[in-house]
């Protein structure tokens, strides 16, 4: 996802260089978050890696309960995409009701 965003930055920066992409678009498209904002929200996994996305337009941090092979743990996460940690040892994560 790295090398997408590097891509994605470059490719924005050639358009602005060369005039070809209007200066409100490429505004607007650097200041939306990359990948999250295509994500579903909440908990999903790609191939490898576990995330949540913490959809929200007021800023606010949320506690999740990580489920993995053991003792479930707790995290605070804010808005946007948390990588959670590889696909192999989490199980799931869910919203528990509180902020932090």
């Amino acid at each position: 996802m790295r090398v997408r965003h590097a891509l994605l930055a470059a490719g924005a920066a050639a358009a602005l260089a060369f005039g070809s992409v209007p200066a409100a678009t490429a505004a607007t498209a650097t200041a939306v978050p990359g990948p999250a904002a295509m994500n579903p929200c909440g908990f999903y996994k790609t191939a490898s890696d576990a995330h949540y996305n913490h959809c929200t337009g007021d800023g606010s941090r949320i506690v999740i309960e990580i489920e993995v092979f053991g003792p479930n743990y707790e995290w605070c996460v804010g808005p946007g995409e948390t990588w959670l940690g590889s696909a192999s040892k989490i199980q799931g994560a869910r919203y528990v009701g509180r902020t932090c």
